[in-house]
């Protein structure tokens, strides 16, 4: 076997294991990174690097992560955040440095489990409940942040079934969507109650109107009237599915009592005091920050007492804005936003695919800590890489093509 062979086992092996505990994804994570660097054409992987479109953005990045580190004050946590700002770096590097077929087998890996997972969850709550193995309870129930980051995993299946089934509609085959909504709501349901995630819901609800944008951009009727049925089906599940309705009033009820002065420990709470103290935090050293590992620090000093054991603003941007000021803010908003815009510049259905992935990889940066905490980071920030990767083949009109070692087969055997 050749040595470049080496590299689709690995990246198929990460897409695989997204769905375990965060040391499986580190694993594979360095297993990955050790046969890029064993297999050979690094030449060839450098020159697709820079002629990435987000090669200039992530090199600003790590440029002025340095700089900071040289210049600012150090703090105990400086080299655990050191160590994280850069695997965001260096898993966008490792994704866009895959050939094409390698990023199939990553993405082969990837909605094989999620298959997987999907049956796990029906057959769960169809029995009634079972014990399952420790490694996967997060897959079927709430366990801390392992099950957020399995709920926005689920919510990119979720949305790719709806670029398929809306692909289908576009295409005057609307039986054929069925399945892939019933998929989509199946699994919105799945990240809204038994895994109760609020990120992973409010990224759907704002990806699906995005992806029918891209699909109909062109065509206004169609876009409206797509448009209204998804907010009547919206509708339709926060009156059928109390629990639903329950977590937005919940929230809205945080986020009011909070702007009064409130101080309680409840989801949107805790998050509207770290916006508001890490934003002062960014004020007060706009332009170098306070040092690598020093949001803590501050935020001892800036929030309020309640909330003093937390480590993270569950903001990724305003997390590398604290440590790094506007800079380091701008350089990360930068990469997550052109990866979206690569994925809205391609009119098919590789860029509607990448285009949910990216985004709700940003919005989940933006509402949680997506990319700062490894046990979300090292999954959603690969699968939704992968993605993007696919959707960068522009002289390809199907990058997604052999996907299915069964279409891959029969097309050699035509050959």
């Amino acid at each position: 076997m050749q040595r470049s062979h080496i590299v689709r086992p690995a990246a198929m092996f990460w897409g695989l294991v997204v769905f375990m505990p965060v040391g499986v994804t580190y694993l594979s994570a360095i297993l990955l990174l050790l046969t890029l660097l064993v297999a050979g054409g690094a030449r060839e992987r450098f020159a697709r690097l820079r002629a990435n479109p987000l090669w200039w953005p992530v090199v600003a990045y790590l440029a002025w992560t340095f700089i900071v580190l040289a210049f600012r004050p150090h703090y105990p946590e400086t080299p655990s955040n050191l160590f994280h700002g850069l695997r965001i770096a260096v898993t966008i590097l490792m994704a866009m440095a895959l050939t094409r077929e390698e990023a199939i087998w990553a993405l082969r890996g990837f909605l094989l489990v999620a298959a997987l997972n999907v049956l796990l969850v029906i057959v769960f709550y169809s029995v009634g409940g079972f014990p399952i193995w420790s490694p996967l309870r997060a897959v079927v129930m709430e366990v801390g942040n392992k099950s957020i980051s399995n709920a926005l995993l689920f919510s990119v299946v979720a949305s790719t079934a709806a670029v398929w089934g809306i692909a289908q509609i576009a295409a005057h085959r609307p039986l054929r969507a069925i399945p892939a909504f019933v998929l989509m709501l199946g699994l919105g349901l799945v990240v809204a109650l038994p895994l109760t995630s609020r990120t992973s819901v409010l990224a759907l609800l704002l990806v699906i109107p995005v992806v029918c944008i891209h699909q109909w951009r062109n065509h206004l009727k169609m876009l409206v009237g797509a448009l209204v049925l998804g907010a009547a089906v919206l509708g339709a599940a926060l009156y059928q599915v109390p629990q639903l309705q329950h977590k937005v009033e919940t929230g809205v009820q945080e986020l009011e009592e909070a702007q009064a002065g409130a101080v309680f420990k409840g989801s949107w709470v805790i998050r509207y005091y770290m916006y508001r103290d890490t934003s002062r935090m960014i004020a007060e050293r706009p332009f170098t920050g306070w040092g690598i590992g020093g949001w803590t620090d501050q935020w001892h000093k800036h929030g309020p007492v309640l909330f003093a054991d937390s480590n993270m603003p569950h903001n990724d941007f305003l997390w590398v804005g604290a440590q790094g000021g506007l800079p380091a803010l701008l350089s990360l908003l930068a990469i997550m936003v052109a990866a979206v815009w690569q994925a809205w510049k391609r009119p098919d259905m590789a860029g509607r695919y990448a285009l949910a992935a990216t985004l709700i990889a940003l919005i989940a940066s933006s509402v949680n800590s997506a990319l700062r905490d490894a046990q979300i980071g090292l999954a959603l920030l690969w699968v939704s890489m992968i993605y993007l990767r696919l959707a960068q083949e522009k002289q390809d009109p199907d990058p997604w093509r052999d996907l299915l070692p069964s279409r891959r087969m029969k097309d050699a055997a035509a050959v």
